[in-house]
């Protein structure tokens, strides 16, 4: 019987940042020696994808069911203190460790009740999830197409290490994470001397009116009940307090929860860049980078998932969400293109107050790893429902 928590204390040391984890695949590799998977592994991203095979004879089409778990760490210093901490600079500060481990769990149950499944299951250990869209990388690799039959079903687990009481799985149909995309804006001028600004044509005014723009257009051209949030994280411009700069620029993180939001803001943003900048006397350019898509559950099977932790786990072990996270996630590519359901998991500390826990991403983050095995047993049943008459 393999040693879960074990497993993810050793995942836990060893964390790789974006595509590139040869150590981290090496590690799940090792994990799934043994077992009757038919093993794929990335060209472009050192992803695994396992499937197994469903010892179980039937008629007509096979159903599939896709477990997904993302593998890359976050570029942090861990402050946490506990005695298998990361001490390579880089940290599991957003729990893909315990995504990891749930999912190796459950292939090795799924692995040993095989002759019960009238189907396949794909197990899919994802890097780059942390803004370098490795979802996408997969599905261009032909992630689902690897078992023959696209898949039927798709489902994720995250943990959170605050939020929700330690243990509770929460989840919701429909839109349930934001998307996430960035604009990056370049204000071009004339440079020259601070006492004859007259003489030149100063892009600082217009960056600095266009950053407050920003926060302005958001209340004033969208509708408060459908949030778009705008965040101006760099700006920049000029080198010496007597100098006029040629140019300066800003970035800014977008989340929107609707896809026509989504595109709408980006006309708008384009159209006040450019306003504000020939007010100003100079040129405004803006480039979009879109990263990630509205994350959207499919209502049918946030209900599934929702009976399953009320059967396995009791009532008081499923919340709702009442709206959804301004987070974003790259499983929101295997939403669009199959039915399933993006899942939330508390691995809050039982001693910490989630409302106070350091959250997901911070340095003092901690994720209590007695939830593995709820986890791996969830992942295990929403494949065996799917998949056993």
């Amino acid at each position: 019987m393999i040693d879960l928590i074990a497993v993810r204390r050793e995942l836990h040391q060893i964390p790789e940042v974006g595509l590139d984890l040869p150590r981290t695949q090496e590690a799940v590799l090792k994990a799934l020696d043994g077992l009757p998977l038919e093993i794929t592994l990335g060209e472009s991203l050192t992803s695994v994808v396992g499937v197994l095979r469903g010892g179980r004879e039937t008629q007509g089409k096979r159903p599939v069911v896709l477990l997904r778990a993302d593998m890359d760490a976050l570029p942090v210093k861990e402050l946490t203190g506990l005695d298998y901490a990361s001490t390579n600079g880089n940290m599991h500060a957003c729990g893909h460790d315990l995504h990891m481990t749930m999912l190796i769990g459950a292939a090795h149950e799924l692995c040993a009740r095989r002759g019960e499944l009238a189907g396949d299951v794909i197990f899919m250990f994802q890097p780059g999830e942390e803004g370098v869209d490795g979802a996408r990388y997969m599905l261009e690799e032909g992630l689902l197409d690897v078992a023959g039959p696209r898949p039927d079903y798709v489902y994720a687990i995250h943990v959170w290490s605050a939020l929700d009481p330690h243990g509770v799985f929460s989840t919701k149909p429909g839109t349930v994470m934001a998307s996430s995309d960035i604009a990056k804006v370049r204000v071009l001028g004339r440079g020259g001397h601070g006492s004859t600004p007259q003489l030149a044509a100063d892009p600082v005014p217009a960056l600095a009116a266009i950053t407050t723009g920003l926060n302005t257009m958001v209340t004033r051209n969208f509708d408060v009940q459908n949030p778009v949030v705008v965040t101006v994280g760099l700006l920049s411009a000029g080198t010496i307090a007597n100098v006029i700069p040629e140019e300066g620029r800003l970035e800014a993180t977008l989340r929107t929860f609707d896809t026509d939001v989504r595109a709408k803001l980006f006309q708008t943003i384009e159209r006040l860049v450019d306003g504000i900048a020939a007010g100003h006397g100079v040129t405004g350019e803006t480039e979009f980078v879109e990263q990630y898509p509205v994350t959207v559950n499919h209502d049918a099977e946030a209900d599934v998932v929702a009976d399953v932790v009320r059967d396995l786990f009791g009532d008081e072990r499923h919340r709702r969400w009442e709206k959804p996270l301004a987070g974003a996630e790259d499983f929101s590519r295997l939403l669009e293109e199959v039915p399933g359901c993006f899942i939330g998991l508390s691995a809050c500390p039982p001693d910490a107050d989630p409302d106070t826990a350091p959250f997901n991403h911070s340095a003092y983050a901690r994720f209590d790893d007695a939830v593995v095995p709820d986890g791996a047993r969830l992942f295990a049943e929403l494949a065996l429902r799917k998949l056993t008459p």
